[in-house]
């Protein structure tokens, strides 16, 4: 079913070649322009307890398998219906992002490894998490869970009991399989917010009208209360989805929950490709490489 929704997704995708080509004139800068709105940040605060020493994590690293779905891949970063790994938050290597990896790593070569596919949702978070553990990696990054709430409509979002299911196990693979592996879950990013920033644009309106995350950002200009409502389910959906992250990763020593970190940040457009308007930009690839930094390098929980 994900991988059928991840088809589903790619042939959607390629309908906004003529589109995302005259928004941007295919000049291969995906980082948005324009003038920004009024945005204090960073607005992420922890949603949980004071923070507390753990002296079970490792706040230095030192190789990193990278897990989830297009964010990861760097998809719609660099250039039009692609990946773009060496752009990825987790491992990639352009200087402009600065990536986890090269943040923390003093070498590379067969340290870090991207299992990320495009269009992925948790469902299939287990199966990369057994590839990553045949390296070992003393530190898992995994930021999956928008595709589950991006269906085509609301009734089709992954259930939430599914969802915490399927992480679970991905949990425990690492856990049997790789038992000292570091798990750094970043939150679902917040998808009312980036329909917030784009639903003026008209550029962005005319390409999520050809499929992107259709749960929240189909007819954006529509504020009646019918999609008002179906917006209030998506934005509850993934807050249910990162209560379970929170809850589950809360169960092993040697797993951190980013604290609402990357869904709380207020994403700008100029943070957003400018191919989808829902994509990172290399400027938004940076503040999830940022914040994942932050909470790593920390001898404290979230």
């Amino acid at each position: 079913m994900a991988s059928g929704r991840r088809n589903r997704g790619r042939a959607l995708l390629t309908a906004l070649l003529a589109l995302a080509c005259t928004a941007t004139a295919c000049s291969g800068d995906s980082g948005a322009s324009g003038e920004e709105p009024a945005d204090p940040r960073p607005s992420y605060t922890a949603d949980s307890a004071p923070p507390s020493a753990d002296s079970a994590w490792d706040t230095s690293p030192d190789s990193i398998a990278a897990l989830g779905d297009s964010i990861t891949t760097g998809f719609d970063t660099c250039s039009l219906l692609a990946d773009c790994p060496e752009a990825s938050w987790a491992t990639g290597t352009r200087a402009e992002v600065d990536s986890l990896a090269d943040r923390l790593l003093d070498e590379r070569d067969g340290r870090t490894w991207n299992y990320a596919v495009a269009g992925a949702t948790m469902a299939e978070l287990p199966g990369q998490a057994a590839r990553a553990a045949a390296h070992e990696p003393e530190l898992v990054t995994v930021l999956v869970g928008a595709n589950d709430a991006c269906a085509p409509e609301v009734s089709a979002m992954t259930p939430v009991a599914e969802f915490r299911a399927d992480f679970t196990r991905a949990l425990r693979t690492l856990r049997e399989e790789s038992p000292g592996s570091q798990v750094y879950v970043a939150s679902v990013p917040d998808l009312e917010r980036l329909w917030s920033v784009g639903r003026d644009n008209v550029a962005a309106a005319r390409v999520w009208q050809l499929g992107v995350c259709p749960t929240m950002l189909r007819e954006p200009a529509v504020t009646d209360a019918a999609a008002t409502e179906r917006r209030k389910l998506v934005a509850e959906r993934v807050d249910a989805y990162n209560t379970a992250l929170r809850e589950v990763c809360a169960t092993d020593e040697r797993c951190r929950y980013d604290g609402g970190a990357v869904h709380d940040y207020a994403f700008t457009a100029r943070e957003l490709s400018t191919y989808d308007w829902f994509h990172p930009s290399e400027r938004g690839q940076a503040v999830l490489a940022e914040l994942a930094h932050d909470q790593v390098t920390s001898a404290q929980r979230p």
